[in-house]
């Protein structure tokens, strides 16, 4: 990360001193690096539809932190804390996403709000959000592959988690290679799986409380004992509830990390114009609704002293969801759910190499990156980019001994968090500017294709927020008894890299804050609607010469209903 800013600095220097020199100001539309002048630039390629734009958002939300990170805030802040904490930071991220599409969808470019900040806020700002970005997506993969390696516990001990490791990566990385096509279509059925688990498991859960299976009406047991609200490590009275919630606020704070996705998917999005307030319109809702109802149906299936909840235990039993089918003495459900489980971890992997190989490219391209990075194959995909996500994915090997993978997966899922949070903090950021800067030149925002409803108040909202929560993510290290070097490591280094990124380009560039009379709202944007293309309507794929993809078929075929992106579900028979 730091070696490619120091080879960089000279190119660097000239052309963000060249972009804010008072003499460069004849023309608007000098912030963007004009990626035709690179040598041998290849072209990212648009060939995501809608469906697939609104199934990666959906896809990228819903995993790890729904179906495991609830395990450790349903024991940390109790039913009441965990059922708060996200649906508190559910709405944060409802503003993000609607400040965000605002953006996006008049003006859908490479790099997506890394881009954005470089245009409406500074070139130092685009430098340390995209390196802590591409940070943020390359450590998660790993993340992700230790999680379903941890699940497979479940069933076999024996099995060394390094063996699940690498057949897993090997999977993610098949996917990837295949090109923007390829990932868009497997994350799309993936996705339409994962969204169609969560109603079933939710449709269950709710049966299972009202003792429609065991005949033991569960109600709000739990709530009631151990109660609603825990006290957080021994901290006594009132604010030791009140830290028990906040600690969940972190905790789901890294569920909802990716509902920011089709920003830097919108780059290969056909007619973005249309497609990406669609997707932020559908998604938002849905990710909304999905994590709170969940968190809520698991608040009243499992107590939260209930000791499989502990991530320190080395059984992948360790899922609420998988605990609460255990309880009720369902014979193969259990397996069922735990194998969905790990489908949909490597779902999310999946979608991890791809957001980090498109954000290294989009720093390549924006020269804040070596240029060589900038190749991409016939179908699109950035190469290089790819096989340096590829490498730090096999990190996920650190996890293979026994008895750490619960502890790698926590450190790395904190500082996760933080960079996420760190970047959710600059879109906010991002879009005061933007919004500013549509005042002071008097455009109208009435004409753009998708306009948040919060505007600028919801972004200052959100901006308060993330900050708050930044600060104080590692409390609990400073409570008495409780300071762990490698926990303040995790919960604060991702900020002083953030900062050392931030300061040290502004001073070897000179770079300065865009003055709001010069933003380009104009470069980029997307006028032109293309045709819609037709959802797919067999599960069938057609490998022979001459036919497509999704070739159709006169044979039964099956549609998924209307689920999740406004997918319509229909049987076909042929008459």
């Amino acid at each position: 990360m730091f070696s490619s800013f120091f080879l960089m600095r000279d190119s660097s220097q000239s052309l963000d001193r060249q972009k804010n020199s008072a003499k460069d100001l004849e023309s608007p539309y000098h912030f963007d690096y004009d990626s035709s002048d690179l040598p041998r630039v290849g072209e990212l390629q648009r060939q995501l539809q809608n469906r697939h734009v609104a199934m990666i958002s959906i896809g990228g939300a819903i995993g790890t932190g729904l179906f495991v990170g609830t395990a450790s805030a349903l024991s940390h802040g109790g039913a009441l804390g965990l059922v708060i904490g996200y649906t508190f930071m559910g709405f944060v991220a409802w503003m993000l996403m609607c400040s965000l599409g605002e953006m996006i969808a008049h003006l859908p470019i490479v790099g997506g709000h890394l881009a954005l900040a470089n245009r409406f806020f500074s070139s130092s700002l685009s430098f340390a959000l995209g390196w802590s970005y591409w940070y943020l997506w390359s450590i998660v993969c790993p993340t992700e592959l230790s999680a379903s390696a941890l699940l497979m516990t479940y069933w076999d001990l024996k099995v060394a988690l390094a063996v699940y490791i690498g057949i897993f990566l090997v999977f993610v990385g098949a996917v990837n290679l295949g090109g923007v096509r390829v990932y868009g279509e497997m994350e799309f059925w993936f996705s339409s799986l994962k969204v169609l688990a969560v109603m079933i498991v939710l449709v269950l859960g709710i049966i299972l409380d009202l003792g429609g299976v065991t005949g033991d009406r569960i109600g709000f047991r739990y709530w009631k004992n151990p109660g609603p609200l825990v006290q957080y490590d021994g901290v006594p009275g009132a604010l030791g509830r009140f830290c028990a919630v906040f600690s969940v606020l972190i905790t789901a704070a890294f569920s909802y990390i990716g509902v920011e996705l089709p920003a830097i998917a919108a780059a290969e999005a056909k007619n973005p114009k249309r497609n990406l307030p669609k997707a932020i319109k559908r998604v938002a809702g849905r990710v909304l609704g999905f994590y709170v109802a969940g968190t809520f149906i698991v608040s009243l299936l499992v107590p939260a002293n209930e000791p499989r909840l502990s991530l320190k235990t080395e059984t992948g039993a360790k899922s609420p969801f998988v605990i609460a089918m255990q309880n009720a003495g369902i014979k193969g459900l259990p397996s069922v759910l735990n194998a969905s489980l790990v489908t949909f971890t490597l779902s999310a992997a999946s979608s991890n190499i791809y957001i980090s190989s498109r954000c290294l490219y989009g720093l390549s391209v924006a020269g804040k990156a070596p240029r060589f990075l900038t190749k991409t194959t016939r179908n699109g995909l950035p190469i290089y980019c790819y096989l340096v996500a590829m490498a730090i994915a096999t990190l996920g090997f650190v996890a293979a001994s026994k008895g750490k993978a619960g502890a790698v997966f926590g450190y790395f899922a904190n500082m996760t968090s933080v960079t996420g949070l760190l970047n959710w903090w600059g879109i906010f950021l991002i879009y005061i500017r933007f919004y500013k800067g549509t005042q002071a030149q008097g455009f109208d925002r009435a004409k753009l294709p998708y306009r948040s409803p919060f505007g600028g108040a919801g972004a200052w909202f959100g901006l308060v927020t993330c900050s708050i929560i930044i600060i104080f993510n590692g409390f609990e290290v400073f409570l008495p008894g409780q300071w762990r070097l490698e926990k303040f490591l995790t919960c604060y280094l991702p900020i002083a890299v953030f900062a050392i990124l931030f300061f040290a380009h502004r001073w070897w560039t000179g770079a300065r804050m865009i003055d709001e009379q010069a933003m380009d709202f104009f470069t980029g944007s997307q006028d032109a609607v293309e045709e819609e293309e037709i959802p797919p309507k067999t599960l069938i794929v057609f490998a022979g010469k001459g036919s497509n993809m999704w070739q159709k078929i006169k044979t039964p075929q099956l549609v998924v209903e209307k689920a999740f992106a406004n997918i319509q579900v229909q049987l076909v028979r042929k008459s």
